[in-house]
């Protein structure tokens, strides 16, 4: 899967049943040592004007269960 077929995929959390919100091109850490995606970021903060992101949450990558064509269901660690 390359990385721009991620970007765009709805994130839901299936303990909660809880929409998350749509992955971007920015949203994933990446292990330059390995090239690997190693966790994804995803924002729970809204922009107020301010140049900053709010809060984030991040998931590693071993917590995704699966990958659908237009959606990605994951455990989002407590």
């Amino acid at each position: 899967m390359r990385l721009s077929e991620l970007s765009g995929k709805e994130i839901v959390d299936y303990r909660k049943a809880e929409r998350l919100g749509i992955l971007g091109h920015t949203d994933l850490e990446i292990d330059v040592r390995t090239g690997e995606i190693s966790s994804l970021i995803i924002p729970t903060g809204k922009w107020f004007g301010s140049r900053g992101r709010g809060a984030e949450i991040r998931v590693p990558w071993n917590h995704i269960r699966t990958i659908g064509s237009d959606m990605m269901i994951l455990e989002v660690p407590e």
